[in-house]
């Protein structure tokens, strides 16, 4: 896992293999972005997560930012809620690869790991 300061180590935390994925995704892109995660409703447990790179300057005052040695992360505080301590891993195994998601509010999650119930 990444060090994360100590107001992040209950935010969202990200994992080495993650930090270098999104990294590696973001140099493809050509720009300096950031990566959105947040919740929607939608999924088989009732909510499913997102992700996806935008401008830093889409960056608000309802944001939360966590930074990962200059890579930040941005949720909004009504996604927080639902995502406090979540950890995003990556793998690129070829059955059950890409992004994970462990989070401790889930109560339910669904066989794809994309969607989950509180």
């Amino acid at each position: 896992m990444t060090q994360a300061t100590e107001s992040q180590k209950q935010g969202i935390l990200l994992s080495e293999a993650a930090l270098r994925q999104v990294k590696l995704l973001q140099e493809k892109q050509g720009k300096e972005l950031c990566l959105r995660v947040g919740v929607r409703q939608g999924g088989c447990s009732g909510m499913s997560y997102m992700m996806d790179f935008e401008d830093s300057s889409q960056i608000s005052d309802n944001d939360d930012t966590f930074d990962y040695d200059g890579f930040k992360i941005v949720c909004d505080r009504k996604s927080l809620l639902y995502l406090y301590g979540l950890m995003l891993d990556y793998s690129d195994s070829l059955i059950g690869g890409g992004f994970q998601f462990t989070n401790p509010n889930a109560n339910t999650t669904c066989g794809c790991g994309k969607s989950f119930g509180v």
